[in-house]
């Protein structure tokens, strides 16, 4: 996915239809000039839906198609007839999508399976029409119901990138680089700060012809969960991914801190994130000598941990490894809970 055709945020003006009125209709036959009512129940006006799409992988379509409007129900007719329904809008989103209320913030939904849908807004209910009005007291009654009226409300899409493993680190700890070497996904790589402006999601092949999804999200700087940096802007789609993997340049001043200060933005940012099973990667260990690698390894967190080299292809097969062994272990535990 090129930079510029990643949108992960759009805020949409939703508008139901109204009901259709019902009818106010007296029976008029040749040999029946006096008959009873008999008008017909208005339109459901129509809804506006939001469905989950696997053919989408961003909101790009959204981009630039900011109003949505359904259409309004018919009035019912003589003879029973009832007004036909206003048309549905349907707006078809990624799996990952959250939708809240503009103005409050709230949640409304959020979409994470193939054709999942949700009504954003209701179209307004039809009218009944008068031959629901008629009693023993009131044979002719000379009125019906008007239509509900429409709903407006402006809603904002958020996208969640749903990866089995995201990648966690500062700028240029490697995260693009081990992606486009791990997973046929092609991410900008240079040598400078935020070159990774968008998440990108590659699928990992493993042994057997298994898979698994990886997120690479753009790197995180102190103070993110703050808004600095790229800060908030990403951090949101670190919360869908099930494990973690934190990404340490070997070149690193002190590893362990480096794995600190990140754990504590994400702990800053969503104190949940740190039920997720974590990982670590030093990378860039194609600089290291036996002696420094194991000098290292004494003051690494307590976590799984591996040492690579995307470049060198050092340590590829055992990170792929350590991670499948994760996720098998991560959904032996969502099926025993």
């Amino acid at each position: 996915m090129a930079s510029s055709n990643f949108v992960d945020y759009v805020k949409i003006f939703c508008r139901s239809g109204k009901g259709g009125a019902g009818s106010m209709h007296m029976r008029r036959e040749k040999f029946e000039p006096k008959g009873g009512p008999d008008g017909g129940d208005g339109g459901r006006g129509g809804h506006v839906i939001i469905r989950g799409s696997r053919n989408h992988w961003t909101l790009l379509h959204l981009k630039y198609k900011r109003h949505v409007f359904a259409g309004h129900g018919m009035s019912g007719g003589g003879q029973g007839s009832s007004g036909s329904q206003g048309e549905d809008r349907v707006i078809y989103v990624p799996f990952g999508t959250i939708a809240k209320d503009a103005e409050t913030g709230e949640q409304i939904c959020e979409i994470t399976n193939d054709e999942q849908e949700f009504i954003l807004v209701k179209g307004g209910l039809g009218g009944r029409g008068n031959m629901h009005f008629k009693t023993s007291t009131n044979q002719t009654p000379r009125y019906a119901q008007p239509g509900q009226d429409l709903t407006e409300v402006a809603v904002v899409l958020e996208l969640k990138v749903l990866a089995d493993v995201g990648l966690v680190g500062f700028p240029n700890a490697g995260k693009s680089t081990l992606l486009s070497v791990v997973s046929a996904a092609k991410p900008e790589i240079a040598d400078y700060a935020f070159t990774t402006l968008v998440p990108n999601l590659g699928i990992v092949g493993y042994r057997d012809n298994k898979s698994f999804a990886m997120a690479d999200i753009p790197g995180i700087i102190e103070g993110a969960s703050e808004g600095k940096g790229l800060g908030l802007r990403f951090l949101r789609h670190i919360e869908r991914n099930s494990i973690l993997l934190f990404m340490v340049p070997a070149d690193a001043d002190d590893i362990q801190k480096e794995y600190q200060i990140l754990l504590n933005e994400l702990k800053c940012y969503n104190p949940e994130l740190l039920d997720k099973e974590r990982l670590l990667a030093i990378s860039k260990c194609d600089m290291l000598d036996d002696e420094l690698m194991e000098e290292i390894k004494t003051d690494l967190p307590d976590i799984p941990y591996t040492f690579i080299s995307s470049v060198a292809n050092i340590g590829i097969t055992e990170l792929k490894d350590m991670v499948w062994k994760a996720l098998e272990e991560s959904n032996q535990d969502l099926m025993n809970s």
